[in-house]
């Protein structure tokens, strides 16, 4: 036999103990309650402030390198050379391998000074002369870029090398991250020299280096070559254009040299979309901050031949 249904008592309002409810959308379309109150009073208002935050984790340890490339000290090359020289000194001892692990620069020097968070990313154009070492200073006594470098300039690192009878345009920053990036050949950044050269060579010849060449057990990739002009009658010198993405170390005199050429002058004119043009000698200009961007373009997909 059926239960009879259960009575249901009247609750406030007169509504009922166990009456339907609304669905969920029907309630929360319906008029908001008003807000509840507190045996300590009204509920407050929010003030819009935010919450304290957390005590934020420290830093994970990193390989003391990596930090003071980050810092502009110079390259992880670079950095790791100032280890073994002795440079480089952590609360006041002697780092000795490139492997140690820090988590800030706190008590970190280099020649005995601190050594300071980077500043925003900076990068200068230089037109260096023939005569100057690019380096910080020479054993040797040569002069070096620093002996004429205008004194206002922040630390400074020199994004690939021109050796000391090559002039022409260098990239000089204080980011070592922008730096190492700017020379590595996998970012394909092209380089376009001047070259003055004694003995002849044809063209054909120049063209063959668009396949690579292999010289004393060291591979270059493409590079393309033109005769920019020849020199006057009686004159054995021709001027070359050379565009290359590697940069490896003295690339366009030992390509030169195996074709049978002696290099007498060697100017870059180009790095990237930045040119020497307009730039006289021992001047320095500062690349605006939106530029930078302008290096790191698509990959490229071959080196064409400029025209005409």
């Amino acid at each position: 036999m059926a239960r009879p249904p259960r009575r249901t008592r009247p609750g406030r309002g007169g509504s009922a103990r166990g009456a339907a409810q609304p669905p969920a959308k029907a309630r929360a379309a319906g008029p908001s309650r008003p807000p509840q109150r507190t045996e300590a009073g009204p509920r407050q208002r929010s003030t819009g402030a935010k919450a304290p935050a957390r005590n934020a984790e420290p830093a994970p340890p990193e390989r003391i390198a990596k930090v003071l490339a980050r810092a502009g000290v110079g390259s992880r090359r670079d950095v790791e050379r100032l280890i073994a020289a002795g440079r480089v000194a952590l609360t006041g001892a002697p780092v000795t391998t490139p492997a140690t692990l820090v988590t800030s620069l706190e008590g970190l020097t280099v020649d005995g000074r601190p050594v300071r968070a980077a500043e925003r990313t900076r990068l200068f154009l230089f037109h260096k002369p023939a005569g100057f070492l690019t380096a910080a200073r020479d054993p040797a006594g040569r002069p070096t870029i620093h002996d004429i470098l205008p004194p206002d300039l922040p630390r400074l690192m020199p994004v690939g090398r021109l050796d000391l009878a090559t002039e022409g345009l260098l990239l000089l920053t204080n980011d070592g991250a922008l730096k190492r990036r700017l020379e590595l050949p996998a970012s394909g950044v092209p380089r376009v020299y001047r070259v003055r050269a004694l003995g002849q060579v044809t063209q054909a010849a120049l063209d063959a280096l668009a396949h690579g060449l292999e010289v004393d057990g060291v591979r270059y990739g493409p590079v393309v070559a033109e005769i920019d002009r020849r020199a006057s009658a009686g004159s054995a010198n021709v001027w070359l254009t050379m565009r290359l993405a590697e940069g490896k170390n003295r690339e366009v005199r030992r390509l030169c040299e195996a074709l049978g050429l002696k290099v007498s002058r060697l100017i870059r004119t180009e790095f990237g979309p930045f040119r020497l043009e307009g730039l006289a000698p021992r001047a320095v200009v500062e690349v605006p901050a939106a530029e930078i961007a302008r290096l790191f373009p698509p990959r490229a997909r071959g080196l064409a031949r400029p025209e005409p």
